[in-house]
């Protein structure tokens, strides 16, 4: 079997991110197979600093119903790189090229195109938190949501961003998974997708219909957290819209022989 499903849009993204590291100096809740209540207690307040960037921005000149972009994103003081990736990221995140390359690289870029050809409604908000952290890694989740006028509901995008604290570089799936252990990567995804499948009232309600209409795929927009891998889904990738962006949880125990021994948790 070929894993050519590998290469999603998360993934030319990140090869993005990956390259500028090496050379540098709004939709209903997440489905998760997470308990909400243990989801804060995945997070250590450990890391990098952080400070907010929050604005909100109306086409100028413009009366009435006006075209609007809205940031709540942060910066890293002291680290100039990973801030220019985080704002290089979710500019690239707003796909309004066909053709898979952006006129713009920023987010000021996107604002002055978005200006020039934003019709009255559209709308679109850019976001950016940290998911987690420790010494060694700082977890970046970037979200975009985008409403273009006349369409019946906006679309969102999530993608992850995994920072060495100590390399600063952004790290590919490749980089994290044991030479050859692609095939193990994936079937433990599957059996997660699988586990996800159980709870869904859909698919158990006529699973040959939805696995033909949403069948597995694989990704690697993954996130470290304490218990293991987080995988997340855009919407429509593997549910209906409204789905919102599912989630699903790798744990470490099923990943010991899979990833690189350094990013596995230490024996208790």
């Amino acid at each position: 079997m070929k894993y050519s499903a590998l290469t999603l849009r998360p993934a030319a993204i990140l090869f993005m991110l990956s390259l500028l590291s090496a050379c540098a100096s709004g939709p209903r809740n997440n489905i998760s197979l997470i308990p909400g209540d243990q989801i804060a207690a995945q997070t250590r307040k450990e890391g990098l600093f952080t400070q907010p960037i929050k604005w909100q921005h109306q086409k100028p000149g413009c009366k009435g119903e006006c075209p609007t972009i809205k940031l709540d994103s942060i910066a890293f003081p002291g680290l100039t790189k990973l801030t220019e990736l985080v704002d290089h990221a979710l500019a690239t995140m707003t796909g309004t090229s066909t053709k898979g390359v952006q006129p713009y690289d920023s987010i000021a870029g996107y604002q002055d195109y978005f200006w020039k050809t934003a019709a009255p409604r559209d709308s679109t908000l850019l976001s950016a938190k940290t998911r987690y952290r420790n010494k060694n890694l700082t977890v970046i989740e970037l979200n975009t949501w985008q409403y273009f006028t006349g369409a019946a509901h906006g679309i969102s995008a999530t993608q992850f961003l995994n920072w060495d604290n100590n390399r600063h570089i952004v790290l590919a799936l490749e980089q994290i998974l044991q030479p050859g252990k692609l095939p193990g990567y994936v079937a433990v995804l599957r059996a997660a997708h699988k586990k996800w499948l159980a709870g869904n009232a859909d698919a158990r309600r006529d699973p040959q219909t939805y696995n033909r209409l949403w069948p597995f795929q694989v990704s690697e927009n993954f996130a470290f957290t304490d218990h293991g891998l987080v995988v997340k889904y855009d919407t429509y990738q593997i549910a209906p819209y409204y789905f919102g962006q599912p989630e699903l949880l790798l744990p470490y125990s099923a990943l010991r022989d899979i990833l690189q021994p350094q990013y596995l948790p230490a024996p208790a």
